[in-house]
């Protein structure tokens, strides 16, 4: 298969330096810059290296063509790959030095790979061992694998056949990921391999990963840090999934204005741990504010005050008494696990500020002891501002899909964070190239109302130009926070992403829009062909609710994905649930980004139907004629079609499956 040729350099150190993504987009660029002579000189990359991302809007091209001649001040000189990678980390560098260093992530979610330095932290590493062993030693697969020894690189092994991370996902986001849907067997085929690593992928961007610059190739080869990066993300998902006013509605403690509200469920969940922690701090009398998980903590006095006041009946003076940090950072361990907390941090690590540690454990003594009041008016007050389910739904999907695109900001609340415009101008830039104006839009912070409606302005222009149906939107709407005007955006630039997206990879479009009909056309007649009766009449077709139609479009693009021993009638409630979450699991397998629920399917979401279509659809398009077919596994339980009939198949166990007993019409 095509999605197994990497991009190879000769040097190790220098492939070492950059995701298999990122290679593949460098080939791209560096083959761009080729002249009419069919080479690539010194002279040809400024345009193209300062269009990079590490690059833009800090080096311009006169000062790229500088740097270049500082290497060799022959400007004719013919360059190859590599020649071109060691010039961009070079540019990197100094783009970086010229800044002062690389920027500070505002979140977690963001901070996931680099390419100017590959090294991990072997506490992180252990801690991550220790959260796998502990959550997963009793899994009926890994538990022949577990416990890991933290102190060696196994977990990379074990990570290399994709279950592990699978796994891992269904453990901070439950049902993420139907595990029917994993490869699981001792040795794994290389397909096997890939479609475990790309269910991964594509379920992590579902949760809230950011896992823009990692491919399955990255994953397949287990490249420490980003393994251990995604493993970060995960793990602090799961962590701080109780920092949400919806779980954890005694939060509105924490505000001392009920109208505040709004201004807490748009912080991102380690800036609320911060604001929790910062509260109880408060009323100890400690006088300091702690604004970071690092260096503020380091001394352990923040810690000290917190767990005394959390649980007093485990208080002690010697905490606070004892001056050297170290002792006090065992002693702080000792009283957190009094708690029950699980050891995320060592005394090292808190002396050292190991800020994701310390976040972990910090999260960690809230889930065990948040200390937090249960006054039923406040909380009473939380509840009232919960969506209705549709709209917290739509939501979900609308924030995982923006962040899942790489622009620079992480959404956290989509409300919130869209009010200043800023957000959706991103978006609409990698929608639509270029059709941001740049100087005219202000960036955040934004303290002048009238700047942030300046955006919206922008945002609500741009859309017209895209022919978007806003007769009732204006710009003031989206800064007022109009949930329902700014969904109807969301969608529409959504859609739109979508249909330009298969106009470009449909050839025989012709440059000619495609249209929801060519979709649903589209659908239906890769059903028919590939020999089953189903169709759809529309994406409001209630039949879709029972899922056999998505299966059968599944299978028509791929044969060998779907399992259909697993696959229900689709009659009873449990049979619909069960197809649904079968359904999304088997499109992310095979490669398909898509945000939507079960929920979606079984009550027939318009637009969710439209979207699970058009990604199917953009996947089959995305195949290329020549690859190379993975065998076929004789694992279908259910007759198979005339014209799959005359097809041969090669057998292969999957999923520790015995093959089915034959057939009638194998006979």
């Amino acid at each position: 298969m095509s999605s197994f040729v990497g991009v190879v350099v000769s040097d190790p150190w220098l492939q070492s330096q950059f995701t298999q993504v990122e290679l593949r987009g460098l080939k791209s660029k560096f083959v761009s810059a080729r002249n009419q002579a069919g080479k690539v000189t010194l002279a040809d990359l400024p345009p193209v290296l300062v269009k990079l991302k590490a690059v833009t809007e800090l080096l311009t091209e006169d000062e790229i063509k500088d740097i270049l001649k500082e290497s060799s001040p022959a400007l004719d000189e013919e360059v190859d790959f590599e020649s071109f990678l060691r010039h961009y980390l070079n540019l990197q560098a100094q783009a970086s030095a010229k800044v002062g260093g690389p920027k500070p992530q505002s979140s977690f979610l963001k901070a996931t790979t680099t390419t100017l330095r590959h090294t991990i932290s072997e506490s992180e590493k252990t801690s991550y061992v220790s959260h796998i062993n502990n959550y997963l030693g009793e899994d009926p697969f890994l538990k022949d694998y577990l416990p890991l020894d933290p102190s060696s690189d196994d977990i990379f092994e074990l990570a290399k056949d994709g279950v592990l991370l699978c796994k891992l996902i269904n453990v901070a986001v439950p049902n993420t990921i139907d595990e029917r849907a994993i490869n699981t067997k001792k040795v794994l085929n290389p397909w096997e391999r890939n479609e475990n690593h790309t269910l991964c992928l594509n379920s992590a961007k579902a949760i809230g990963c950011t896992v823009v610059n990692i491919g399955t190739q990255d994953l397949i080869e287990a490249r420490p840090h980003l393994v251990v990066g995604l493993m970060c993300q995960i793990i602090k998902i799961q962590l701080l999934s109780d920092l949400d006013l919806k779980k954890t509605p005694q939060l509105v403690e924490l505000m001392e204005d009920s109208t505040d509200v709004e201004e807490l469920m748009g912080l991102a969940p380690e800036k609320v741990l911060l604001k929790w922690m910062n509260f109880h701090l408060k009323k100890a009398g400690f006088e300091k504010q702690v604004t970071n998980f690092s260096s503020d903590l380091k001394d352990g006095e923040a810690y000290a005050h917190l767990l005394n006041a959390l649980a007093p009946e485990l208080g002690t003076n010697s905490t606070l008494e004892t001056t050297d940090p170290t002792e006090r950072a065992k002693l702080i361990i000792e009283q957190a696990e009094k708690l029950d907390c699980k050891r995320y941090v060592t005394p090292k690590d808190i002396v050292e500020g190991s800020p994701n540690l310390n976040l972990a454990f910090v999260a960690q003594i809230f889930q065990h002891r948040n200390g937090l009041s249960v006054d039923q008016s406040k909380i009473s007050f939380a509840e009232m501002e919960e969506d209705d389910a549709q709209t917290s739904r739509e939501e979900r999907c609308f924030r995982l899909w923006i962040n899942s695109l790489g622009i620079e900001t992480h959404v956290n609340n989509l409300f919130d964070n869209v009010r200043g415009g800023w957000v959706l101008l991103e978006v609409l830039d990698k929608a639509a190239p270029g059709s941001v104006n740049w100087k005219q839009a202000t960036k955040p912070p934004i303290k002048i109302p009238f700047k942030k409606l300046e955006n919206c302005n922008q945002v609500v222009s741009i859309g017209k130009d895209l022919n978007f149906s806003l007769v009732n939107i204006a710009g003031n709407d989206i800064l007022q926070g109009n949930k329902k005007l700014i969904l109807s955006f969301l969608w529409q630039l959504m859609r739109f992403t979508m249909l330009q997206l298969l106009k470009n990879l449909r050839q025989h479009s012709q440059g000619k829009e495609i249209g929801d009909a060519d979709i649903l056309n589209w659908a239906n007649g890769k059903v028919k062909k590939s020999g089953r009766s189903s169709q759809m009449e529309s994406f409001k077709d209630k039949n879709l609710a029972t899922g056999r139609f998505f299966l059968e479009l599944l299978s028509s693009v791929e044969p060998r994905v779907v399992n259909w021993a697993l696959v229900t009638k689709g009659t009873t409630d449990e049979d619909k649930k069960s197809n649904a979450t079968y359904i999304i699991s088997v499109a992310r397998k095979l490669g398909c980004s898509i945000f939507l629920l079960p929920e979606d399917i079984i009550e027939v979401n318009q637009k969710m139907m439209l979207t699970l279509t058009a990604s199917i659809m953009y996947w089959s398009l995305q195949k290329k004629v020549g690859d190379t077919e993975p065998p076929s596994p004789s694992q279908q339980s259910e007759p198979p079609s005339p014209s799959q009939r005359s097809e041969p198949s090669t057998p292969s166990l999957r999923n520790n499956q015995q093959p089915p007993s034959p057939r009638g019409d194998d006979v």
